[in-house]
């Protein structure tokens, strides 16, 4: 049988050579240089981060410096707790104004330690979140006093700075509440106005009491405050008809308008607790002030445990909304080297430890926003120098 060649056969071998030469092109890099000429929006822009390297790469080659030539600066947002860190730098400073004011005592970190440290008062987390974001070289600061829930709500948002946490420096025992007008009872917290900073641990201790109440967090109606330390005012301008926040700014304003307080954190104990963050980058370079700080710290802890005069007095001067500073210390103490050992899974048993916490908090926000996975907890400490202290001050 005789074969005819139809139009057919022209295209196939049309279609072959043209195969060929998009092969031959794509192998020579052809087709990039002309993706590249013509179509240049097509490529994807990849953003780069100081979250992509490890924190330390910029640390010394030789011998690691043993303090910074400045002042290290810690922040923090008031709580009995941070009594230690007041009487470790000998008071409180702002970034506005950093200089150790005109005869101020010195404190236990500078007499004791040779490490001249800062205690930089904040009044909302949210300020103190920015500032540990762009560190002391940036007008931030280099450490921060957070909860743990704070630090699993904002860790992807700090991946730059590469938290890690230290230290326990307390946990809440009655510190934070909330107080109610016209509300009996928890059980009665339903289609309620629900005020409370979302920026704040107060936010936290908030959705622990609607899970014991067996509420949703549809159940209220939540309503935004500007900072912790608007609850009080807006409990008394009626605002809101339940509200969460310091114990002695709210259980005055309920009592004012003929309310209560319905619940405090002396009934979880162990849900808010502060713990020391240290920048990755500083604690790589400048270990030893890291040393320094948590000895400082836990010598000046065990002082006020002891003896609470000046640590109350020292507290009382920067935030007089925590009422009576002493009974402020007993319901937020510092944490002592104990609690930092079993809170941290060194020695002995605590009911809650840092990584349980830290999980559970960063799984419900994460359930809550639907944001960024946040690391895991063992990704966010650093216990290397607080082994380096226990160790060398024993069981």
């Amino acid at each position: 049988m005789k074969l005819h060649r139809g139009p057919g056969l022209f295209l196939f071998l049309a279609l072959c050579v043209l195969g060929a030469g998009y092969v031959f092109a794509s192998r020579a890099g052809y087709l990039d240089r002309l993706q590249a000429r013509f179509f240049p929006s097509t490529r994807e822009a990849v953003r780069l981060s100081p979250g992509d390297f490890p924190a330390g790469v910029a640390a010394p080659v030789a011998d690691v410096a043993s303090v910074p030539l400045r002042p290290v600066l810690i922040g923090f947002t008031p709580r009995g707790s941070a009594s230690a860190l007041l009487v470790a730098a000998g008071g409180a400073t702002t970034l506005d104004n950093p200089a150790t004011p005109p005869g101020a005592a010195q404190g236990l970190l500078k007499t004791a330690y040779a490490l001249d440290a800062r205690a930089v008062l904040f009044a909302r987390e949210e300020e103190l979140k920015q500032a540990l974001s762009v560190g002391a070289e940036n007008g931030g600061v280099d450490m921060a006093a957070l909860s743990v829930d704070r630090l699993a709500s904002w860790a992807p948002t700090l991946r730059d700075a590469a938290p890690r946490t230290v230290l326990l420096v307390g946990r809440s025992r009655g510190q934070e509440a909330m107080a109610a007008v016209g509300v009996p009872d928890l059980a009665s917290l339903r289609g309620k106005r629900v005020g409370v900073y979302p920026g704040g641990s107060s936010h936290y201790f908030a959705l622990w009491i609607l899970a014991r109440a067996g509420l949703r967090t549809s159940d209220v109606r939540w309503v935004d405050l500007p900072s912790t330390l608007d609850a009080g005012r807006a409990l008394r301008e009626g605002r809101a008809d339940v509200v969460v926040g310091l114990w002695g700014d709210v259980e005055l304003a309920a009592r004012d308008r003929g309310g209560k307080v319905l619940a405090t954190t002396a009934d979880a104990p162990h849900l808010l607790a502060t713990v020391l963050v240290a920048r990755g980058d500083f604690a790589a370079r400048y270990p030893d002030a890291v040393r320094r700080v948590l000895r400082g710290l836990l010598d000046a802890g065990q002082g006020v445990l002891k003896s609470p005069a000046a640590g109350a007095r020292l507290l009382g001067e920067v935030a007089p909304y925590l009422g009576d500073p002493s009974e402020a210390i007993r319901s937020a103490p510092p944490a002592t080297l104990a609690d930092n050992r079993a809170f941290f899974g060194l020695s002995g048993e605590a009911p809650v430890t840092y990584d349980e916490l830290f999980q559970s908090a960063a799984a419900l926000f994460q359930k809550l926003n639907r944001g960024t996975a946040p690391p895991p907890a063992e990704d966010t400490r650093d216990l290397g120098a607080l082994k380096y202290v226990s160790e060398a001050r024993g069981p």
